[in-house]
């Protein structure tokens, strides 16, 4: 068999609690706050000491779960996943938490996060007589773990880890025992808290907030914390390595109120990138500026504030349509940039109007948008992102597609200014996005924009993505 790979999507969600009565409960509450994470499906596997229980569906976290079947997800330890594809087909079979029986103790994995050496180590394993049930990267740690010498929990997890490249921000499961792990560049966030005595760990601070967790503290990159009845053990055998925080938590991902990659706040960071978007901004004689809801609605802010420009929320937003950026068919991307935003004519109408976007992927979402704005009556409308231009794939979990497909990779700004139907396009600079950050600039991966990759992706992913020059 041939591992399915297309390329990477967007960040998944991950929770794990450990030693509470309402194990399950929680952990629905916080699958639920990290929806817009993965809207494709939804999972929770939980343990109660003897038996394992689970429930996994395709769909929102609403709709997968009921009274019912929270009940029947019995134990003290849970973990949960919010899904949408990295690497692995839409089907039911590769929802997650990925779960095995071995030697009659359960081993379920949850995986935020996009490994670039799985097709090397498929190999090796299925040569070994590795039975593979997903197309998941992710079911390659549960095989590794299986397949370790070591006695010891500890010995054999941390064996399995030190064989993958890419980024992983991982909740296993193993017998009694909650695992929170981060890849040695940490990618991509992972924090832990504690509610009622009980050890949580969760993608981002506004799960913890939902279920009334203490922040602790982040998981640190390349940290692997064991967590059972005797409390917690963290150890961190990697050796130390230069972090590659992943800057779009920062400008699109993350929720706003979430505190991530050291307790740093998202809507904070994202009003600075408007600042400095404000600052890099051609003068313009604009009547306003509005957001392009909800990711530009924080930069906004922070751009009207630092320019004096008048502030007005000309789209507004139907919040009953799922995020257009992680729908998992183009067709469907379509449909819902249609009926997602909805201008306000009285508000647009004859005024010259300024708008900020995160980013510019394929263009064609902007480009509806603008045209919406032109039929609601705008008389110029000027374009401001808080991001470089997109020109290089990602292999590290994001829905960047091959680079033919980004408009960037291959169009200049003034192209993509014409194809969107703006009067004037500027994109923020790589050193003020930098600049705008609450980390030092050597701390992010910046390879969507620059292509330089922190872990060097694998030849297969490199032959069929990453096209040369």
């Amino acid at each position: 068999m041939e591992i399915e790979h297309r390329f990477p999507r967007e960040a998944c969600g991950v929770f794990g609690i450990y030693g509470h009565k309402d194990a399950s409960r929680l952990a629905y509450l916080g699958l639920y706050a990290l929806q817009h994470r993965g809207e494709e499906s939804a999972g929770i596997v939980s343990y109660d000491g003897k038996k394992i229980f689970s429930c996994k569906a395709q769909g929102l976290v609403r709709e997968v779960f009921s009274e019912a079947n929270i009940k029947s997800l019995k134990g003290h330890l849970a973990i949960g996943h919010n899904r949408y594809s990295t690497t692995g087909s839409s089907t039911v079979k590769n929802i997650q938490p990925f779960l095995v029986n071995f030697k009659n103790a359960p081993i379920a994995v949850a995986h935020n996060g996009n490994l670039v050496n799985t097709v090397q180590l498929h190999k090796i394993l299925e040569k070994e007589g590795s039975i593979f049930q997903t197309t998941m990267d992710s079911e390659i740690v549960v095989h590794l773990i299986a397949k370790a010498k070591d006695k010891e929990i500890k010995d054999r997890v941390v064996g399995a880890l030190k064989q993958l490249s890419g980024s992983y921000s991982l909740v296993l499961m193993i017998d009694n025992c909650l695992i929170g792990a981060r890849d040695p560049g940490g990618f991509k966030p992972l924090c832990l808290g504690q509610v009622d005595g009980a050890y949580v760990l969760a993608s981002e601070t506004c799960a913890l907030d939902l279920i009334g967790a203490t922040y602790l503290r982040d998981i640190d990159p390349g940290e692997i914390v064991f967590i059972n009845k005797e409390g917690l053990i963290s150890l961190k055998p990697f050796a130390a390595k230069k972090n590659s925080f992943c800057i779009f938590e920062f400008i699109y991902f993350a929720r706003p109120d979430s505190n991530i990659f050291g307790n740093h706040n998202v809507y904070l960071a994202r009003k600075s990138l408007g600042e400095q978007l404000a600052q890099e901004f051609p003068k313009v004689n604009a009547d306003l500026i509005t957001p392009i809801p909800d990711s530009g609605v924080y930069a906004s802010v922070g751009f009207a504030q630092k320019s004096s420009m008048p502030f007005e929320m000309g789209m507004i937003r139907n919040h009953y349509v799922g995020r257009t950026f992680i729908q998992p068919s183009q067709a469907i991307r379509n449909f819902r940039v249609k009926v997602k935003l909805n201008p306000i004519k009285d508000v647009i109408k004859d005024k010259k109007i300024v708008i900020v976007e995160d980013s510019i992927v394929r263009g064609t979402t902007s480009k509806g948008r603008v045209r919406a704005l032109r039929e609601a009556g705008a008389k110029e409308i000027h374009m401001g992102v808080t991001c470089p231009p997109l020109k290089f794939p990602c292999f590290f979990g994001i829905d960047f597609p091959t680079k033919k497909e980004l408009i960037a990779s291959s169009h200049s700004v003034e192209w993509i200014r014409d194809f969107i139907g703006v009067d004037s396009l500027k994109y923020l600079s790589k050193e003020g996005m930098l600049k705008a950050m609450p980390l030092p600039k050597e701390n992010f991966c910046t390879a969507c924009f620059d292509g330089c990759y922190p872990v060097k992706p694998c030849k297969r992913i490199s032959k069929d993505v990453l096209e040369k020059e």
